[in-house]
């Protein structure tokens, strides 16, 4: 995390007035945590986010993609996190993009006890907090992860704006975005259109947070 916070510092350093963070997917737990971490962060918008800490995704420093580890460190030392049920087969046809929300959903279920270390705790973010997510994600459940999250943010009473439509998938689009090409890997979810739509909804709410 010593990343982001380096980037607040060049930031603050410029005399910036107030600084976001926009994170998509895994990036989105990156600024979540952020925000969490350092209270110089005005803004945070967590684009299909999750509410925890999961595993590496790739190689780490060492070349090495297992045993799993946590994708973030605080101060040298790794976040709790939680790790993928290697038992997980998906169900399309060898050769296609494959959904792998299941996966996500599973691992929550097989490494449920590991789960509250590796919560994010939203609500000590001093940063407005901007959630956008899509029903239809088909990489993992970013609705109900938004959701959760926003619940987090109410229960401490800390505000949050939690906008999120229902047939759009795991990559919304901004208004001036072009519509990133379909992945031969995964499977995203939504459509052009409704992931158009959602970022096209989303986007005010992120204009009037960063003005302030």
């Amino acid at each position: 995390m010593e990343t982001f916070t380096a980037a607040v510092d060049l930031l603050r350093g410029t005399g910036a007035r107030r600084i976001g963070v926009l994170g998509v997917s895994k990036g989105a737990e990156a600024a979540l945590l952020t925000a969490v971490r350092d209270d110089r962060v005005d803004v945070v918008a967590a684009l299909s986010p999750s509410p925890l800490v999961w595993c590496n995704v790739g190689p780490g420093r060492d070349g090495a993609e297992r045993p799993y580890r946590s994708c973030w460190t605080w101060r040298g030392r790794p976040l709790p996190f939680v790790p993928m049920d290697g038992s997980w087969t998906p169900a399309e046809p060898e050769g296609g993009p494959v959904a792998i929300r299941g996966w996500y959903e599973r691992s929550e279920r097989t490494f449920a006890e590991l789960l509250p270390a590796a919560e994010i705790p939203v609500e000590a973010a001093r940063a407005e907090l901007i959630l956008v997510a899509g029903g239809d994600d088909a990489m993992w459940p970013s609705g109900p992860y938004a959701e959760r999250l926003a619940e987090r943010r109410r229960a401490a009473g800390a505000g949050v704006r939690l906008i999120t439509r229902a047939d759009a998938g795991h990559r919304p689009f901004f208004p001036g975005e072009l519509a990133p090409p379909p992945s031969p890997v995964f499977r995203y979810g939504g459509t052009p259109e409704a992931d158009a739509l959602l970022g096209a909804a989303a986007w005010p709410h992120l204009l009037d947070a960063l003005r302030g």
